[in-house]
Formats: C-alpha cells, structure tokens, sequence
C-alpha cells in the first residue's frame, strides 16, 4: 500500500488552485502571470550591456550592495559613485518605450507604479545625502553611441592600477 503524502505538492495545478481560491493574481489569466514571473530583479539584459561596456573601459565596481538606499545596481565605493540602470516601463521613463498603465488590473498597476518612482527618488534623496553621485541609465539609452562617453563622463579616468615589472 503506497503512503499518502500530507505535504500538497507544488505542481503548476495547486498553484492555480490556491491562486483561483482568492489569491492576490486570481483574476490574471495563467499565461501572463508566466510571461510576469520571468521579469528579472537584477541582471536584467541592460543592465548587463552597461556592466559589460564599463568592464571594458577600465572600471571595476560592485552590484547590488544591499546595505545602501535602493540597491544600486553598480557601485564605484572609492569614486563614491552609484550607476542605475533603470527599465522605462517600471520606472516609468518619460520615453515612448515606457508604455502606458495595462488596462487589465490598472487599480493595481497605477499605485505599484507610482510606488516604484516614490521609492526611487527617496533613495536617490538618501544616497545625495551620504555623498554619493548618481546617474540613471535607462533601458531605452543602453544602445545610444554615446554611452560610453557617458560613463567616462560621470566616473572620471580608469585607476589604472596595474604595474608594469
């Protein structure tokens, strides 16, 4: 006789079920709640282009020091400097690639929305106040020509520390 497990399993059908039972996403249809589950916190595809492209210009830095305002995405702690790289639709860009508010859902959208930008400029306000220098580079700017000459704008010249013996 095979043991019934007590544990519920966690298969995409109890899933449903528990979200059909009232759950926060209950009226989002399946397949969008996929295509939503796959959006990434860090490392997203812009902001790797920027870590890339600033590697390769001679900077070296830190991602994601959880111990300051916002979570910059790089950190340059000797040059006291942050780089954000920011998506246009969640920080809501003022270019056309942010989009607009979805309409299924828009009472939960417009606040979560607003939230981020509340959360972004209090962070920003927090790390000005520590002495930190920030720029935001949004997804929409990443495949500019003129990037590179942006980061080297903000950073200064690359330490070059390495010795020649």
């Amino acid at each position: 006789m095979a043991a019934v497990s007590a544990k519920p399993t966690l298969g995409v059908q109890s899933a449903n079920l528990v979200l059909s039972r009232g759950g926060k996403f209950s009226d989002v249809a399946p397949g969008i709640r996929a295509r939503m589950s796959r959006i990434r916190k860090i490392d997203t595809k812009p902001e790797m282009i920027v870590r890339r492209l600033t590697h390769q210009l001679g900077y070296r830095f830190r991602t994601h020091r959880r111990d300051l305002p916002g979570t910059p995405d790089l950190v340059f702690p000797s040059r006291r400097k942050i780089i954000f790289v920011h998506g246009c639709f969640w920080h809501r860009h003022a270019c056309s690639n942010a989009g607009k508010i979805p309409q299924t859902r828009a009472e939960y959208w417009g606040p979560k929305l607003r939230r981020n930008v509340e959360r972004d400029v209090a962070a920003y306000s927090d790390l000005a106040a520590s002495g930190w220098e920030i720029l935001t580079v949004w997804e929409c700017e990443v495949s500019r020509d003129d990037l590179a000459e942006r980061l080297r704008s903000f950073l200064g010249a690359p330490s070059n520390i390495r010795s020649t013996i």
